[in-house]
């Protein structure tokens, strides 16, 4: 499972949404919660404020309450109504008055407070009900003197935490759906997110059973760079086989004249040893060739750029002393900042094979040209000599015509240029040159 891409992504989606809404979950309860409390405080105080506005101190410092029917709250006139109040002095257990909703119910024990401090707590009564307890230090100046009390008031936890219940219930449980909705969406669209992945996988088992050449279909940006790349090498591939295929082919014909020179030499014992130094050195360079031939590297983006003026230039050199008999002028028109990615063998295969040709057939004059566009690579070899007949075109490209391509003539070495731009997946054209001659143009793309 840890295998799967989908099971990681769709883990990793659920641990997170299920981390993310918890801890929402939680900071909203505790927010609610913390509100909640602090609403029931406020509310207790402005209840303390109106009780000690009810409250009257006489001359001699007693203490008296409004009737009943007259309390702030009505609450405080109902038994067991959960609001209560009481009375008391500072540092004295006795109480001087208490509401009459605790008249049936003892009061809770009342603690030391200073002139005007509030106090806050949490008690549990008898009854096991949950109590929020306000205590307000207060006092009375008259004419005899200054009198301090103390004024609590009690309030059942019991609604605030049937509010926090009944919140939470519906915040967990719209927290869930939401889980749930959202955890559908995320499966679904990694679902559909991830069915380019999928059909890639479904064309790669149709390639290996055959069924299919290649990846077909259109896909996304991020994946048709990974199918264009398997596709490349697949077309390589194919390449590769097919040139393995055809070197052998040629070796084996190749091979076929030496072979039959040996063996009519054992009719003529006096010049044998001349006849197989002679023809083992034959084939010793035909398997040579043969070798450089099927070996022609694949276009590759990893491969090192090439100057493609550099080995123009090392090649020229030689082919003009070769042929310094013809006078022929040679102008090497390629752009000196011209770099393609291939291998540098393949590439003098290519230029050594056209301008020997060039060379061979051309009246006076060659033109060597070379430039990009975009990411196109043109190269163009040029000559005034009598050209190619439009319908000889295609037969000097096929191969099998010359499987010994060490004939001189025209056109040698053409197929295997022919295998060596097909292998880069360039093309190779013969048009009629400016010159008046031939013109060889090669496209590479990269």
């Amino acid at each position: 499972m840890l295998n799967s891409l989908y099971f990681r992504l769709n883990f990793t989606a659920i641990l997170v949404l299920v981390i993310f809404l918890t801890v929402t979950g939680t900071v909203l309860d505790n927010a609610f919660v913390t509100s909640t409390r602090l609403a029931l405080r406020e509310r207790m105080l402005g209840q303390m404020y109106q009780l000690l506005g009810a409250s009257m101190v006489d001359e001699s410092g007693r203490l008296t309450m409004p009737l009943p029917s007259s309390l702030p709250y009505p609450q405080l006139a109902l038994p067991d109504s959960g609001l209560y109040a009481f009375i008391g002095t500072n540092g004295n257990g006795t109480l001087l008055w208490r509401s009459p909703s605790l008249l049936n119910r003892p009061a809770p024990p009342p603690f030391a407070l200073h002139v005007g401090e509030k106090h806050w707590t949490d008690i549990h009564l008898a009854d096991g009900k949950e109590y929020c307890l306000l205590g307000f230090g207060f006092q009375r100046t008259v004419k005899s003197g200054i009198y301090p009390f103390n004024f609590y008031l009690l309030g059942e936890l019991a609604p605030l935490h049937q509010q926090v219940a009944s919140y939470r219930q519906r915040l967990w449980g719209g927290l869930a759906v939401a889980a749930v909705i959202m955890l559908a969406t995320q499966i679904w669209v990694l679902h559909w997110g991830l069915g380019p992945l999928r059909r890639v996988r479904r064309e790669l088992n149709a390639i290996e059973a055959g069924e299919h050449p290649q990846i077909n279909g259109r896909y996304p940006k991020e994946v048709k760079q990974l199918t264009d790349n398997i596709n490349a090498l697949l077309i390589q591939e194919r390449a590769r086989q097919t040139r393995y295929r055809n070197a052998l082919s040629d070796l084996a014909h190749s091979l076929k004249t030496p072979l039959a020179v040996l063996l009519g030499a054992t009719d003529q014992p006096e010049s044998l040893p001349e006849t197989v130094t002679e023809q083992s050195t034959r084939m010793l360079h035909i398997v040579e060739r043969q070798l450089q031939r099927a070996g022609a590297a694949n276009y590759s983006t990893t491969a090192p750029p090439v100057a493609i003026y550099g080995v123009a230039e090392r090649i020229i050199i030689p082919l003009g002393k070769v042929y310094r008999n013809k006078n022929i002028s040679l102008s090497n028109r390629i752009d000196p900042d011209l770099l393609f990615r291939c291998d540098e063998a393949d590439l003098i295969e290519i230029l050594g094979n056209l301008l020997d040709n060039a060379y061979k057939w051309s009246r006076s004059h060659i033109e060597i040209l070379g430039h990009r566009q975009n990411r196109q690579v043109t190269l163009s070899i040029h000559d005034n000599g009598p050209g190619i007949s439009a319908r000889h075109i295609e037969h000097i490209l096929q191969r099998g015509g010359r499987a010994d391509e060490s004939t001189p003539g025209h056109g040698i070495g053409l197929s295997v240029v022919a295998d060596i731009v097909d292998a880069y997946q360039g093309r190779l054209r013969i048009e009629s040159s400016f010159l008046g001659g031939a013109a060889v143009i090669i496209e590479f793309w990269g």
